[in-house]
């Protein structure tokens, strides 16, 4: 069996970050997908670690696949840099993450962050940071549905049939899990709490199980 690990909003978590990765390597030496949904700077204390280790990839490229997608705190942080709307960054969390990096952001980092795709799509499931439209393809979505848009609390509609998976939209005691679609979003960076959504690539529909990691 291939299995994907969806991990949400780290904002700045390194910690966490690490402890699910060792989580998810426990589970599954044998390796697979790792799908990461996006806002990995901003907040918590340690943004510059996030992308550093998110940007050298995995240690075992043979046996794990990394797929980084791009949230709205990358689209804010690249965005406004620099530019009049700084402050609006700054303001949500991007004063951390220009301490972590010790005042200056180097560029290669920012480059990167730009170059985020913003969905993700397997046989099974589409992946997202924050919300898919399914009247339009997935090469026609704004990014501001994908990386912006919430759903409402009690929407339960997939993508063309196939299961949605994102997150955006914190829920402390969460993940939301529905039958089309899973919030994996339980605000780490305050709760000291992150859930991995372990997805089996056979079969459709939501997680198979659920991995948790508490700082």
């Amino acid at each position: 069996m291939a299995y994907t690990y969806a991990i949400a909003d780290l904002h700045g978590r390194h910690d966490l970050l690490m402890a699910a990765l060792e989580r998810i390597e426990g589970a599954n030496p044998r390796g697979g997908k790792i799908i990461f949904l996006g806002d990995y700077v901003d907040r918590g204390p340690d943004s510059a670690q996030v992308l550093e280790t998110l940007m050298r990839g995995p240690d075992d490229a043979g046996r794990w696949t990394w797929v980084c997608l791009k949230g709205n705190h990358e689209d804010m942080m690249v965005s406004t840099l620099g530019g009049p709307d700084e402050e609006w960054w700054l303001g949500n969390g991007g004063v951390a993450t220009v301490a972590s990096f010790g005042g200056v952001i180097p560029e290669e980092y920012l480059a990167w962050c730009r170059a985020l795709p913003t969905w993700h799509e397997d046989a099974q499931r589409v992946y997202v940071h924050a919300a898919v439209d399914p009247s339009k393809a997935l090469n026609e979505q704004s990014e501001a549905m994908l990386m912006w848009t919430r759903y409402g609390e009690e929407y339960n509609a997939g993508y063309r049939g196939k299961h949605v998976v994102h997150g955006h939209t914190p829920h402390k005691d969460g993940p939301v899990l529905f039958s089309e679609r899973t919030n994996l979003d339980t605000g780490a960076v305050f709760t000291g709490r992150l859930v991995v959504g372990v997805f089996d690539d056979e079969i459709p529909g939501g997680p198979r199980s659920l991995i948790e990691v508490a700082a």
